[in-house]
């Protein structure tokens, strides 16, 4: 592993190496450290009973998301004191007007930060509406998983406090289990704020046994619940999909005309599949606010592939083919992105992306957009599109490991000015080694990172490892990338 940071000169060698062409952003800023030590109490609420038992990684920072109010001030939210096996011990916000400087707070979504009803917090998101009330989003569940919900707080003063959170749904059941929450507030509709997640039926009680695994009677419904009084109330959640479906990873993007779109993954195991060998990355569309949705619209097809540390082969839990997607505000074309093994062969992973100028009716062929050399994996892809349509991806990979101990592991973001034909690259943190990050499921980052725009620029907001200090493994750094 290396322990320097890049320099121009080592970057430059190894795209001549690589036989690639990169082109920097002139103007991006350094990594701002977001987070810090852990809030809660030292050891709250680890009586917990879990089989096996679960660990702790406290002060230990994942998955964070961002939003950018009207005012263009900056609200962040993450996983504080992730846990091995699912969660953590709360959610974090962070709140910034420069992107440098950020003043935490958290709502209560679990036992840690006072409420006693959930035992861990994970999935946290976040959306302004257009008078600058944020909306923050949280699964919450017990240690044993047999209760699962779906909470929103709401700070109208920029994240600084939060109302007690309203419950949108909840489960106390091992055949169902609510996941993979998002939030979106509606720019074309002041007042309506959209909530979709998945919610998993398993075939019997036997959730902890691998039984169910490949199961055609193991489930994943899209559902769908709005507020259109600003979160007073929520409406009672709905699928969205008649169809027998296994969904992951919804999330909503509101075009310029109100047309809503849902972007998820619909993957193996689904009833929908001939076989557990197949899935797609796929759409659904809603021309009146959610009352009513389109059958899925498929993107592509799903190439399934680990994401594996380079020296040792153990799994890195990388979110892969979990999409994300961005509108262009002024035309509404439409970009979704992903990482999956369609480039590397099944042998390593890739970030592909895929455009619909038609309202996502119809989408282009996906195209590889990350610059890594052949063989080198990269993983957990966030897109945004700028005010001049500029698209920017962040990702990570790991082309700057070696033989020495440690993957290294960088940040890089990319963005294109021409609608997605031609890409430049920058660097935006790193290396840092991915094995110091907690192992839930694999090295852990998250199933997602954060990335908005102000204006005509970007704002990464994303996790590094602290190479080799277990008492601090990961944090969260915010960087600005300016024209």
């Amino acid at each position: 592993m290396r322990s320097a940071r890049y320099g121009f000169a080592l970057v430059a060698a190894l795209a001549l190496a690589s036989g690639q062409v990169f082109v920097f952003a002139s103007n991006v800023g350094s990594p701002a450290l977001v987070s810090g030590a852990s809030p809660f109490p030292t050891g709250c609420n680890e009586t917990q009973g879990t089989n096996p038992p679960s660990v702790n990684y406290e002060n230990a920072e994942v998955e964070p998301f961002v939003a950018v109010a009207p005012s263009g001030s900056l609200l962040g939210v993450y996983q504080q004191d992730r846990w091995s096996d699912g969660g953590a011990h709360g959610l974090m916000a962070a709140r910034s007007a420069n992107g440098i400087t950020w003043t935490k707070s958290f709502a209560k979504f679990s036992a840690c930060s006072g409420n006693a009803a959930y035992d861990r917090a994970s999935d946290p998101w976040v959306t302004f509406d257009p008078n600058g009330n944020a909306y923050a989003i949280s699964l919450s569940a017990s240690a044993d998983l047999i209760t699962s919900a779906v909470l929103v707080a709401k700070s109208s003063d920029g994240g600084a406090t939060w109302s007690a959170p309203t419950t949108v749904i909840r489960d106390d059941s091992f055949v169902h289990f609510n996941d993979k929450e998002s939030i979106t507030a509606d720019p074309t509709r002041p007042g309506s704020v959209y909530a979709v997640w998945d919610r998993s039926t398993f075939p019997s009680e036997q959730r902890n046994s691998r039984s169910f695994f490949g199961s055609h009677a193991f489930r994943g419904q899209p559902m769908f619940s709005r507020t259109t009084n600003g979160g007073a109330t929520w409406s009672t959640p709905v699928g969205m999909s008649d169809s027998n479906i296994f969904t992951i990873g919804n999330q909503i993007a509101v075009l310029p005309d109100g047309t809503l779109i849902d972007i998820f993954q619909n993957f193996r195991g689904s009833g929908r599949q001939p076989s557990d060998n197949q899935g797609f990355t796929a759409v659904m569309v809603s021309h009146d606010a959610g009352s009513h949705w389109s059958p899925p619209i498929k993107i592509a097809n799903s190439v399934f592939a680990d994401t594996l540390d380079p020296d040792t082969g153990h799994p890195v839990r990388a979110g892969n083919n979990l999409p994300d997607l961005a509108v262009d505000p002024r035309n509404g074309t439409i970009y979704a992105s992903w990482s999956d093994g369609a480039f590397g062969g099944g042998a390593s992973t890739n970030v592909s992306l895929s455009i619909s100028k038609d309202g996502g009716q119809n989408w282009s062929a996906p195209v590889k957009i990350n610059k890594s050399p052949a063989g080198v994996s990269a993983f957990t892809p966030s897109v945004a599109v700028s005010s001049d349509g500029t698209v920017g991806v962040t990702y990570y990979d790991f082309r700057s490991n070696d033989a020495a101990p440690g993957a290294s592991t960088d940040a890089w973001f990319v963005e294109s000015h021409d609608g997605g034909n031609i890409w430049a690259e920058t660097h935006l943190g790193g290396p840092f080694d991915i094995e110091t990050a907690p192992d839930a499921g694999g090295y852990f980052l998250g199933d997602y990172e954060g990335l908005a725009t102000v204006g005509k620029n970007f704002l990464a907001f994303f996790v590094m490892a602290n190479s080799g200090n277990v008492a601090n493994r990961t944090d969260v750094f915010a960087v600005k990338i300016t024209e």
